[in-house]
């Protein structure tokens, strides 16, 4: 099977803006969908600015940026991605979003070789596989946020998955400079199933009264040298996210160090969710 050329991607937030970002500065025609007009041009922008960043940092050059931003193309109808040889979905981390969006997908995409990948965070994939009509051709593609800079992907097969399928994106991740790893189809998979849990207990010890958010996180950074603390992670990947891939690992395993915490609950409820918003366990610039 010939590499792919012509990448498909749905959703052009945080996670499929980087996707297509990458894809593009990897040699790939991107073909990039959103829901209406105004999420299209949005879209733009975010995966413009992001590479004007990549220029003033001097992680690409102004000749690198120009090809990139011609090999992208977008749209806010799917019947634009016929052609394509791998679509990748990045919409909203909701079971019957992402049900309606690959069943449309399955619909839509004329190859019946062709690939539909989930970058779902949590949902298991093999739920997702059994609305198409392509099973053996649907699997799991989990990037990290920001996806430019973060380089593992989990490549998570479901029972229906073919090893073809799991063979041709394991493919396309080291063409895209990532560093893949297979993962089980169980909500959370690999890394959020190590992960959730301890983010949920920084946010109970915050709740609890037991240490304040400043304090949980400079620990983390200062005595276990992670990166970033629990709590300015969850407000990196998004308070609302965090909540949706807890209810969905909740839901499949009922362990309550999966259950999300009220304060995180009501958190959400009240709006803050986060950098995406500009207030979350800190506040942040607009």
């Amino acid at each position: 099977m010939d590499s792919v050329t012509r990448l498909g991607v749905v959703g052009c937030g945080l996670m499929g803006s980087g996707i297509a970002e990458v894809a593009a500065l990897g040699g790939l025609y991107v073909r990039v969908a959103e829901a209406t007009p105004d999420a299209v041009e949005a879209g733009r922008r975010r995966v413009t600015a992001s590479l004007d960043r990549g220029v003033q940092r001097g992680k690409i050059t102004e000749e690198q940026r120009g090809q990139a931003l011609a090999r992208l193309s977008f749209t806010h109808d799917l019947s634009d991605l016929s052609d394509r040889q791998f679509v990748v979905e990045a919409v909203a981390e909701n079971r019957e979003i992402k049900t309606d969006v690959l069943r449309s997908l399955d619909k839509a995409v004329e190859d019946p070789a062709a690939i539909l990948a989930t970058n779902t965070s949590s949902i298991p994939v093999v739920d997702l596989a059994v609305v198409t009509d392509r099973p053996g051709q649907v699997i799991g593609m989990h990037f990290f946020n920001p996806v430019p800079v973060q380089r593992l992907v989990e490549l998570v097969p479901a029972l229906t998955t073919s090893p073809d399928t799991v063979q041709r994106t394991r493919d396309l991740a080291t063409q895209l400079g990532k560093q893949p790893i297979q993962a089980p189809d169980r909500s959370g998979f690999v890394v959020n199933a190590l992960l959730v849990p301890y983010l949920l207990s920084a946010v109970r010890m915050v709740e609890s009264g037991g240490a304040r958010p400043q304090d949980i996180d400079q620990g983390m950074e200062l005595g276990c040298a992670h990166p970033m603390g629990p709590l300015r992670l969850l407000d990196l990947i998004g308070l609302d996210t965090a909540q949706a891939v807890a209810e969905s690992m909740y839901e499949e395993f009922k362990e309550p160090l999966y259950a999300p915490p009220a304060l995180l609950r009501r958190m959400v409820a009240a709006g803050h969710l986060g950098r995406k918003n500009g207030r979350g366990f800190y506040a942040y610039d607009a």
